[in-house]
């Protein structure tokens, strides 16, 4: 299998203002065609490593390569192939949502009929096409937030980075953004999101967690949650287990750890969880109790955001 391409790459990147460390020391690759996630708290750096990558900042430290460029050697027709949604407001409150997609397309030199197409089909990904004729300043701020990702794929870009694209939007339209990267990744572009939202985690291929301007941890979804958990997590219930059975589990093959958080539960961690399954089921039995439940756990992302956290902490 042909190794993936990269179309980004960062080593050892640092970005200091006025003393004061944004990033540090940060290496990673996005290879083409995935969705990668930028995940962390505000202020951790999210933003402005989204910007060396842009070229909008230099690194103090370190190569940013983009495309196989660095930022400073951007040409036009390199930057066409790069879209951005910034975090903060980037639009014209005075032109109507129409009037902001053309001139956006304008600045890529997208000839009418392309931009006619491009139009249409991102009104309605944006849910906007009721609404061309409004001025922007007329319209409610999560509208604005969705007009500014419209205006940023205007040009068909391959390469997207998308900084907190679902800041300030409702749930329900949120999911909707994520089923549009679905979508903008299946038809071979590569994505680069940034968000708090720790639990947007699992929409992405990859994921890269960011804590006080370091990576701590860069990885798929399922990795990254055997590296917090130490393992698979599976969820035990049977009238009667508890404490006295701590040993009950060590013939389960992968097994590493059991806790009872509650009266008549089981919590293991074990080396994967669809091996271990029928084995935990067997032990109860065995015991001569009767298994109500046993299941693979998947903790929601912000307790192994958390654990990684908090592990990254307990090694510094």
């Amino acid at each position: 299998m042909a190794e993936p391409r990269s179309v980004i790459e960062m080593s050892q990147v640092s970005k200091t203002f006025d003393g004061i460390t944004a990033v540090r020391d940060v290496t990673l690759n996005v290879y083409e065609g995935e969705i990668f996630g930028f995940i962390g708290p505000s202020g951790c750096g999210k933003t402005t490593t989204i910007r060396m990558l842009c070229g909008v900042y230099r690194p103090s430290d370190g190569l940013v390569r983009v495309l196989g460029k660095q930022p400073e050697e951007f040409d036009q027709n390199l930057r066409a192939r790069i879209g951005y949604m910034p975090q903060l407001f980037a639009l014209y409150p005075t032109l109507s949502v129409r009037e902001n997609l053309d001139f956006a397309a304008s600045i890529y030199g997208v000839g009418w009929r392309s931009r006619r197409k491009q139009r249409t089909k991102l009104l309605e990904f944006v849910e906007l096409q009721n609404h061309q004729p409004k001025l922007v300043r007329d319209i409610s701020g999560g509208m604005q937030r969705r007009l500014v990702l419209a205006c940023s794929l205007m040009h068909n870009p391959s390469l997207i980075f998308l900084d907190e694209p679902t800041a300030g939007i409702d749930p329900i339209l949120r999911a909707k953004f994520w089923e549009g990267f679905r979508n903008l990744k299946a038809e071979g572009r590569t994505l680069f999101v940034t968000t708090q939202y720790v639990t947007e985690s699992e929409y992405c291929d990859r994921v890269a967690i960011m804590n006080d301007g370091r990576l701590i941890a860069l990885d798929t979804p399922h990795n990254l949650r055997k590296s917090a958990l130490g393992g698979e997590v599976v969820l035990a219930t049977a009238k009667g287990l508890g404490y006295r059975h701590q040993k009950l589990f060590e013939c389960v093959p992968g097994f590493k750890e059991v806790k009872f958080p509650l009266a008549d539960n089981a919590r293991l961690v074990v080396e994967d969880a669809s091996v271990a399954l029928p084995h935990v089921v067997n032990a109860i039995e065995s015991a001569g109790m009767i298994p109500e439940n046993v299941e693979e756990y998947n903790p929601p992302f912000d307790a192994v955001f958390v654990a990684l956290v908090e592990k990254e902490r307990g090694h510094a």
